[in-house]
């Protein structure tokens, strides 16, 4: 069996995919013999095999177990293949393999992985010997060894443990990771996967705090009490020699790493702490503040030696996912700089050092904030790997300058602090050290670049925050920025063209006068500067200045601007610039705001032209393909207000390359192009008048009619569908008079067949989700004389669909279709669907099954028009009083789990939630019951500013009452996100006023009315208590 299995992981990493095809499907058939998971982890332990096939053993073995383990793995396929026993040696091998002290960090980690995998569903009850071993290994282990129990016990606490399994084990888990962290005889790295496991403990003690305050605050204050003062040695520790590059390649545990690690992940525990039980290092808030205030002055010159000076790669992580660069300690030190720039303690103290008794000569010089402006342009500047990206690729610059990054750096880190740091007077002081770095003739432009780099972060702070700027240091900082345009350096020259269009704009600087003359030497450069960086910079400065100037001046720039920007596209490599998204975003956006001076201008130019030209490149790109819808409906609304006769000469000019964009899509199979074109063609449509030029139909419908019919793209129908809504809105005539020359099929049967097709079985919800609102626009538009005997057949087809509709905006679009229809004609409505059978699982009548997705769906339902609708319509069905309706029973209230744990995917499989069964009168109440705004608006539901602030009015005031930065990797967190997002649990949905007053008469009739007594009985006290307190304020 091992020799077989090695043979076929061995054929999984050949480059020929039939091969490998083969060879993964023949290791699935092995899946249920006992012997194939031990014949894995027997040559994952064999140091002798080649490392690619011990790794491949492991993703096997990783594969199998998340397959066949258990149905309690959500990646469970539904069938255990091994016996008990099997199992136990599988967990006892592979826990012997994790912590054999192998020396192949990627083997111990791989099947520690799989460990803990195994361990979730496990622990303790099938493997409880588990914990107990991982403990006893600890202080036994020789260094190999107790690396691999590391692993393993790091990924037990982060992926094994529930809170009552971690809570019988903490004290003691805690005590063992505590003794290794501080133990100077362990190997430095071991140390940090020590601390970066007391770390993963706070996120379930943080779950734990929710149930046993108490219990849990002591521990973690004694816990915390007992680590803190290892912490702070460990931030005073002074870094080691720099090693050259080949030293810290050849020493993965060399000392330079180690202190790097350990360092990085005390920070990130500190900070950890802070985020969520800040109470517990309060004494320690300012001892903590200084000592990192030192390290990150005394990492500054490394730093900069590293990065900037030389070009050491950073960003890199160990095997155990350890950080050991430079680069990312100081990302943590700033970032936890900016935590506690957040306490009261920390603000008191740094506000008395810059009391005006304690300044030498009325200036800022010495003081923190001289200090802290040295920080941040030393870590903010531009690092010579960066420096090489953005030169070899603009789209990369522009993704830094616009924060679309993942690259979260250093830089980004110091932009983030400067604007925490905008309550303190914090331009004066950045101003004296601008100007020491330009009066001196030894500074580097990557100096300069990054003192005007803080400074337009923090304009941008204080303009966010409507703060002013002094007009006498905005005109210092002008000279600054002047010297940086006339510098040779690309970059500096890029980033005083950025600053200056800022800076300028601003009011309260009182430099827009000289706003003119800037935009002008912008545009100058866009054309004559050699450099990409510098022209896309002066590209993406011209929105600042099209934004400010009036729109009597905006208007002579739109000619230079559209020009600009055409001859830097024909100057760009066009497979280059489809892969440029933050480019084209840029360049669509600039292009935007110089149409929109003056939107009538641009049939004399070629602006939509240039706008269709890079929609064109980034059809495939959501974020360009909304602006350019964005930009292309603000234009067809400017110009459509201005006239029929304004919009039919922005349809001539627009209409031949739209469908020409259609008939390239098809050709070239490009869906992209093709769902760009409809969706401006949808605009176009939607703002059209009534009715529309002469041959619009003409010219559109053979098109849409074409793609509807040979498309399965969900946003292509959905965007083809909803032109054609529009188009039969705003000019039923001219579609029920028009002829396709090709198939001779009139404009009314065009749509039906569209509306049959969407409506079909072979259609999916997605790609026919607005037919229902064509099918409305057509059956009032035509009317009943019109659509003849089609009109009961076409609701028929309606009702079918429904019944098998699953996503809730296709089962919204259905229902208002009779919802509309109900407005004025409710009991044609109810007799139809009574008449109508459907077959299938879900079938019954039309009314059955047309009701029960309604209401059951009802609360759901999206938009003031649909609301509003859907609203009236209910009422009107409940005035009829159908007895019909009472024997129809449908889903009623939740019946709520009164468990406080969070559920996975596998458990809420296995436990779906259960509803109570109601009649569709008192369901039909209940909806429009919750349709009614509470009387006292509630505010939106969201993160509590911070849940662990309750421990007393000290510790309430240590910190600000400001929103931190959210903790995505936080379990508690990310429930509280899913809360937010749960429509069951918060009904946040506004009516409008008048919707409510019609709400409040309907029930104020309906409660007279002597059956509403028994509906009254079937609410909840909630329900009960709405109506009263409707009742109370309706009288007010």
């Amino acid at each position: 069996m091992e020799q077989q299995v090695l043979e076929l992981l061995a054929a999984t990493l050949e480059s020929a995919a039939d091969t490998r095809t083969n060879a993964e499907r023949h290791l699935e058939q092995l899946y249920t013999n006992d012997a194939f998971p031990i014949s894995l982890i027997s040559i994952a332990s064999h140091t002798s095999i080649d490392l690619p096939l011990r790794q491949a053993a492991l993703l096997s073995l990783k594969t199998f177990v998340l397959r066949t383990w258990s149905a309690s793995i959500d990646e469970f396929q539904g069938v255990v293949t091994i016996n008990d026993a099997t199992k136990d040696q599988v967990r006892h091998s592979l826990l012997a393999l994790a912590t054999s002290g192998d020396q192949e960090r990627k083997i111990v980690s791989a099947s520690s992985y799989v460990v803990s995998k195994i361990a979730s569903v496990d622990f303790p009850d099938q493997w409880p010997s588990l914990l107990p071993t991982l403990l006893h290994l600890i202080p036994q282990s020789h260094e190999g060894q107790l690396h691999g129990v590391l692993v393993v016990l790091g990924n037990l606490v982060e992926d094994g443990f529930d809170e009552e399994q971690f809570g019988k084990s903490a004290i003691e888990l805690v005590r063992c990771i505590y003794n290794i962290a501080t133990d100077e005889r362990k190997k430095l790295n071991s140390r940090a996967l020590a601390v970066s496991i007391f770390r993963a403990c706070f996120d379930t003690m943080e779950l734990m705090y929710q149930t046993d305050k108490a219990s849990v605050k002591q521990f973690m204050q004694e816990a915390s009490d007992a680590w803190t003062p290892f912490f702070i040695n460990v931030l005073k520790l002074s870094l080691p020699a720099i090693p050259t590059e080949e030293q810290e390649d050849e020493s993965e545990s060399g000392p330079w790493r180690g202190t790097v690690a350990l360092k990085t992940q005390v920070v990130k525990a500190l900070d950890k702490i802070h985020r969520t039980f800040p109470h517990l290092l309060s004494q320690h808030t300012l001892h903590l503040f200084s000592t990192i205030w030192e390290s990150l002055q005394a990492h500054v010159g490394p730093y900069l030696a590293l990065y900037v000076d030389d070009n050491r790669q950073g960003r890199l992580e160990d095997a155990d996912r350890l950080p050991y660069t430079l680069d990312f300690l100081v990302i943590e030190e700033l970032d936890y700089i900016q935590t506690l720039v957040g306490s009261i303690t920390v603000k008191r103290e740094l506000e008395a050092q810059i009391a005006p008794d304690k300044l030498s000569n009325g200036t800022f010089e010495g003081t923190w904030i001289a200090q802290i402006m040295t920080i941040l342009v030393g870590f903010s500047q531009i690092t010579q790997e960066d420096e090489g990206l953005w030169d070899f690729d603009v789209n990369v610059f522009l993704s830094e300058e616009t924060s679309e990054t993942a690259n979260y750096s250093p830089r980004n880190a110091c932009s983030c602090l400067a604007q925490k740091l905008c309550k303190y007077p914090i331009l004066d002081s950045l101003l004296a050290h601008t100007k020491a770095i330009y009066e001196d003739a030894s500074s580097s432009a990557r100096m300069r670049e990054a003192a005007i780099f803080v400074l337009k972060q923090i304009l941008d702070e204080l303009d966010s925050c409507s703060k002013d700027v002094d007009p006498d240091i905005a005109r210092a900082y002008l000279h600054y920025i002047g010297l940086a345009i006339q510098e040779s350096d690309d970059f500096l020259r890029a980033r005083g063209y950025i600053l200056v269009s800022r800076l300028t704009t601003l009011p309260s600087t009182g430099l827009l006068d000289l706003v003119p003359d800037y935009a002008r030497q912008t545009l100058a450069s866009i054309d004559q500067d050699s450099s990409d960086v510098v022209k896309v910079s002066c590209i993406r400065a011209m929105q600042e200045y099209l934004k400010t100037l009036p729109a009597s001046t905006a208007r002579e720039f739109q000619v230079q601007t559209v020009a600009a920007i055409s001859n830097f596209i024909s100057a760009q490599d066009l497979s280059d610039l489809k892969e440029s998204e933050d480019l084209l975003d840029t360049l669509v956006e600039t292009l935007r705001d110089a149409i929109m001076a003056d939107p009538s201008l641009c049939l004399e130019h070629p602006a939509l032209d240039v706008l269709f030209t890079m929609a064109s490149y980034g059809a495939s790109s959501f974020q360009t393909t909304m602006l350019v819808n964005e930009a292309f409906d603000s234009i067809t609304s400017s110009m459509a207000a201005k006239g029929p006769d304004t919009y039919a000469q922005l349809c001539a000019k627009v209409l031949p390359t739209l469908t020409g964009a259609l008939d390239v899509g098809d050709m070239t199979s490009e869906n992209a192009l093709s769902d760009m074109a409809v969706s401006l063609l949808s605009s176009l449509a939607e703002h059209g008048p009534r009715p529309l030029p002469q041959n619009f139909v003409a010219a559109v419908m053979p098109k849409l009619y074409r793609l509807l019919f040979s498309s399965n793209e969900p946003i292509l129908n959905q965007s083809a569908t909803v032109t054609i809504k529009h188009i039969v809105s705003h000019d039923a005539d001219q579609v029920f008079s028009w002829q396709d020359p090709a198939t001779g099929k009139g404009g009314l049967e065009i749509v039906l067949l569209i509306i049959d097709r969407l409506l079909g079985p072979d259609v999916d919800d997605a790609s026919a989700a607005e037919v229902g609102g064509l099918t409305v626009e057509l059956v009032e538009k035509a009317g009943a004389e019109r659509l003849g005997p089609y009109l009961m057949q076409l609701l028929r087809i309606v009702a079918v669909r429904l019944s098998t509709a699953e996503h809730a905006s296709f089962i919204q679009n259905l229902v208002l279709v009779f919802a509309r229809l109900a407005l004025t004609n409710a009991k044609e409505v109810l007799d139809f669907l009574a008449q109508v059978q459907v077959e299938g699982g879900a079938g019954g009548t039309g009314l059955e099954v047309v009701l029960r997705k309604w209401l059951e769906n009802s609360v759901h339902f999206s938009g003031y028009d649909a609301i509003r609708q859907n609203v009236m319509a209910l009422t009107n069905i409940y005035k009829l009083h159908d007895e019909r309706l009472t024997s129809i029973q449908v889903q009623g209230d939740l019946m709520v789990d009164t468990s406080t744990r969070i559920k996975t995917r596998s458990q809420s499989k296995r436990t779906p939630d259960r509803y109570s069964i109601i009649p569709v009168p008192l369901k039909l109440t209940k909806v429009l019951i919750s349709e009614l705004a509470n009387p006292v608006s509630p505010s939106t539901p969201g993160l509590q500013q911070n849940q662990f602030n309750d421990h007393s009015e000290d510790e309430d005031d240590e910190w600000e009452d400001e929103p931190g930065i959210v903790d995505l990797s936080n379990p508690t967190t990310t429930a509280e996100l899913m809360a937010v997002m749960d429509e069951s649990r918060y009904n946040v949905r506004q009516l409008d006023d008048e919707t409510q007053t019609y709400l409040v008469e309907f029930f104020k009739q309906a409660s007279t009315e002597a059956d509403f007594g028994d509906l009254y009985q079937g609410l909840t006290d909630e329900e009960r208590e709405k109506l009263h307190q409707m009742e109370k304020t309706s009288k007010q």
